[in-house]
């Protein structure tokens, strides 16, 4: 996979703050390759044992739990919660997506 791809999608997901969702989709297109969704995906599930990126924080983009129902989803749901978003039967309500056009500060 695209070395320059990848950094910048972990760049962005790390800049999800903390009670904030963001989409595959809207990953992809902020790191300049939008139609990319699924590759945004597949960098989440390969993250190092132990990685602290918060991938729990990118969901599908009408905002289900893409997991839901297995023990990836339950620990996603399980993450949001304790941050303080609500996850409604496998869904997370739009107000909690962030708002791409005001960009977050860098991670400290």
């Amino acid at each position: 996979m695209n070395p320059e791809f990848r950094d910048a999608v972990y760049q962005i997901v790390a800049a999800i703050p903390a009670g904030k969702v963001s989409s595959y989709g809207a990953v992809a297109r902020q790191a300049g390759f939008p139609r990319h969704a699924r590759f945004v995906g597949r960098l989440m599930s390969q993250l190092p044992q132990g990685s602290r990126l918060p991938w729990h924080r990118v969901l599908r983009g009408d905002g289900r739990i893409a997991l839901a129902g297995t023990p990836s989803g339950e620990i996603q749901v399980q993450r949001l919660s304790d941050e303080g978003v609500a996850v409604l039967g496998d869904k997370v309500p739009r107000r909690y997506f962030t708002d791409w056009s005001h960009p977050a500060p860098p991670p400290a």
